[in-house]
């Protein structure tokens, strides 16, 4: 038997503690809330030096991080950029807004990163970068495509956005790129509501950055002599003092993301109609950024139709990303043909979902949401 319902269980509500709230509140009383500030100066010391880069530069989202860092490497017409095809817009928005192109890649079946040996069969003689994106659960296996590229002469922007506190191999995500991106929109491991962050150890690509995402204004006497067609994708002083607060209990959080996925996995790993990621798969940790689900054949649904019966209860879900080869505004915009068929892209967007997956969670909660997944996955067809 189910235990009684609850009242309504987000997929994400954001933990804002009373310290959190203290480090805004004395931002704001400082008079210093825009993007200059010595909270923001902190905060990107305090996270660089967790990642391990030399530099970083805070932006105004993981998006702007994106296009910023192409820029930054010169990514421009008739370039090639090599990207997940399973993945948020975003990414190939950041490709397409330079005039260049994304080649797509397809993804794993059960790890959902991106396939490493297609992208070898993608590489031309145009490729110049690969936004190398950790997805969901486990790390990218980033060291292989190191590989790949420095044969190549092929620079990596590691999209961390959803691994924030994950290792590979004992070193921070985000730590391998020549340029790393992260975000901190509300339902990632540190939030800042919005905001984002870019991270390298080159001293040109962060000054560059910099300049970026600040309108390419000049120095000195002439500050509105601009140099470039840059952005206004700046971060404040306020994000900055919250996202400071969060970074002094990373591991914790990191903690508690992982005990809500092993509890779900305890009660899930079971039904034979849906995939639930393991907590640790071919010596990878997995962090549960999300925990999502991939629904097999025995459940006889798809995702649109199990999100459709746990709202019912009370559940909010989300669907899967869906792939940017069905992107109606990337038709004309992406590399391809006609034997890119991306078979696993389109099992994930079509049955994958994922659950509630807040670092508040309950026990109790998360055992009747998996008991509630179990009986709707498991029911007899008539």
């Amino acid at each position: 038997m189910l235990p009684k319902s609850y009242k309504f269980i987000p997929v994400n509500e954001p933990v804002v503690t009373s310290s959190d709230a203290k480090s805004v509140y004395k931002t704001v009383k400082s008079g210093w809330i825009s993007s200059t500030g010595n909270e923001i100066n902190k905060f990107e010391k305090k996270f660089s030096k967790i990642i391990n880069k030399k530099y970083a530069t805070t932006v105004s989202n993981g998006t702007a991080a994106l296009e910023i860092a192409l820029k930054a490497l010169c990514i421009g017409k008739n370039d090639e950029v090599i990207i997940p095809n399973f993945t948020i817009i975003s990414t190939a928005l950041a490709v397409i807004k330079l005039n260049a192109t994304p080649v797509l890649v397809d993804c794993d079946h059960f790890n959902w990163n991106m396939n490493i040996d297609q992208i070898k069969k993608k590489i031309t003689k145009k490729t110049k970068a690969i936004i190398a994106t950790h997805i969901y659960n486990y790390p990218l296996e980033i060291d292989k495509i190191i590989r790949i590229c420095k044969k190549k002469n092929i620079k990596i922007i590691e999209d961390a956005a959803e691994v924030i506190g994950l290792k590979y191999k004992n070193k921070m995500c985000g730590s391998f790129g020549d340029i790393s991106t992260f975000s901190f929109y509300a339902n990632k491991h540190v939030t800042t509501g919005e905001g984002g962050m870019i991270l390298t150890n080159d001293s040109k690509i962060y000054e560059k950055c910099k300049s970026l995402k600040n309108l390419c204004f000049g120095k000195n006497d002439r500050r509105f002599l601009n140099s470039d067609v840059g952005w206004n994708y700046r971060f404040t002083n306020i994000q900055a003092s919250l996202g400071l607060s969060q970074l002094n209990r990373l591991k914790s959080i990191v903690n508690k993301k992982i005990f809500v996925g092993k509890t779900y996995y305890k009660y899930l790993k079971n039904n034979k109609n849906i995939y639930f990621p393991e907590p640790k798969k071919n010596n990878l940790e997995n962090i549960y950024w999300v925990n999502g689900l991939l629904i097999l054949n025995g459940a006889k649904k798809d995702a649109k139709k199990l999100a459709e019966e746990l709202k019912k209860h009370k559940i909010e879900t989300r669907p899967f990303f869906w792939p940017m080869h069905k992107q109606p505004i990337l038709k004309k915009k992406i590399s391809s043909n006609k034997n890119d068929k991306f078979p696993f892209s389109n099992i994930l967007s079509k049955y994958g979902i994922y659950l509630p997956s807040s670092i508040n969670l309950s026990y109790n909660k998360i055992r009747y949401i998996s008991l509630i997944v179990n009986k709707l996955t498991n029911e007899k067809k008539n």
